[in-house]
């Protein structure tokens, strides 16, 4: 039985994955070119062209479909990580549009991001602000029709490749959260710039932003001065279930690796397979799998209900990510020294999912929040 039978899914969650299924075989491999940027842009393009990014933009009067989120999540980060990225940062980095944005502001952007022809960033996390996103510093001072924006921003997926990046910076109408507002800051705008690429495991495009007397109209700010930090956790609640697909997906890579390494290796006259320590293995590694599978899609389809799933989004999150490198490194495992050898899919799938334990909230955050939310 596929998951898609499962009856969290309409007709049509079943006739997408069957489709995005079909086109991830003709066009991805998994893998990653020399040139990261180059590569995340194109695959942009194809996700925009293909009409991929549709699903990741809503908008006034169309609801964002977080299981059609998922889906494709799961299905992409199966086939190729960057491209999982790249759908998911189109999502995150005009979510806040699709969720407050102006009539005009959503016209400007949302259209251009679901062609793959603008990309967009979310610009949240600071040096001394990761998981306490409170104590962000990062400044945006009213003057006149304008603000003016001092600070910096690190660890923003996409950063120096993005067209627009929406930004999080206090304004001060409140101490602690309640005084961050949101603004759409255009890239090549005066006294924005790239301060640092970042290199990491898994090469995906990151930097460090600063902002220097950076002066951007007030029509660029999204919603109403302080309340970005609510804005922030709206955007982050929609994709944190999502990052749990993608961690799912690669969980599924991980496991049909390790089933095929088992049936073909042989050793001790027989193959892998045949080893009661193997079966005993695979069989956790999909239960794990399955596990993730319906904590992932029962937040989804609650969320689509209407509901709210603060508690449900971080259980997802924390079990798929924290599940799917468990999976992973048993399939490291079974593939003996051919796991850890550079360009190995499982040797790609144990750099990729590393991360997922740490952005759009850390495992620990997440148990910080079901904890919090039980004892409510």
């Amino acid at each position: 039985m596929m998951h898609t039978d499962w009856p969290f899914f309409d007709d049509k969650h079943r006739e997408l994955a069957a489709h995005l299924e079909a086109w991830c075989a003709e066009h991805l491999h998994f893998g990653h070119a020399d040139d990261v940027d180059a590569e995340c842009i194109s695959l942009v393009r194809q996700l925009g062209q293909a009409g991929w990014l549709n699903h990741a933009i809503g908008g006034e009067g169309r609801a964002i479909d977080t299981r059609a989120i998922c889906l494709l999540r799961e299905t992409l980060a199966r086939h190729n990580g960057l491209a999982d990225f790249a759908f998911a940062m189109q999502g995150l980095g005009s979510g806040a549009i699709s969720l407050d944005g102006t009539p005009e502001q959503r016209e400007r952007y949302l259209p251009r991001v679901a062609r793959g022809e603008a990309l967009a960033a979310f610009a949240l996390s600071e040096p001394e602000a990761g998981s306490d996103v409170a104590a962000m510093r990062c400044s945006a001072t009213a003057e006149g029709d304008s603000y003016v924006l001092n600070g910096e921003k690190t660890w923003i997926s996409n950063g120096g490749i993005a067209d627009f990046y929406i930004v999080f910076a206090r304004t001060g109408e409140a101490p602690g959260s309640r005084g961050i507002s949101a603004f759409i800051i255009d890239a090549g705008t005066p006294g924005f710039e790239i301060a640092e690429r970042i290199e990491v495991i898994a090469p995906h495009p990151l930097a460090r932003l600063r902002f220097s007397n950076c002066r951007v109209p007030a029509s660029q700010m999204l919603g109403v001065p302080g309340q970005g930090f609510k804005l922030a956790m709206r955007t982050l609640d929609i994709f944190r279930t999502s990052v749990a697909a993608a961690a799912l997906g690669f969980a599924r890579r991980a496991l049909d690796e390790g089933l095929k390494q088992a049936k073909e290796r042989r050793m001790f006259g027989g193959t892998l397979a045949d080893l009661p320590l193997t079966q005993a293995k695979l069989a956790d590694m999909a239960c794990t799998v399955d596990s993730a599978a319906l904590l992932v899609y029962r937040a989804a389809w609650q969320r689509d209900q209407g509901r709210n799933v603060t508690r449900e989004a971080a259980m997802a999150k924390l079990m798929a990510t924290e599940g799917a490198q468990q999976v992973i490194d048993a399939a490291v495992q079974m593939h003996g020294g051919r796991g850890v050898r550079s360009g190995e899919v499982v040797e790609s799938l144990y750099r990729e999912i590393r991360a997922l334990r740490i952005y759009e909230g850390a495992s620990e955050v997440q148990q910080l929040i079901i904890g919090k939310d039980l004892l409510r």
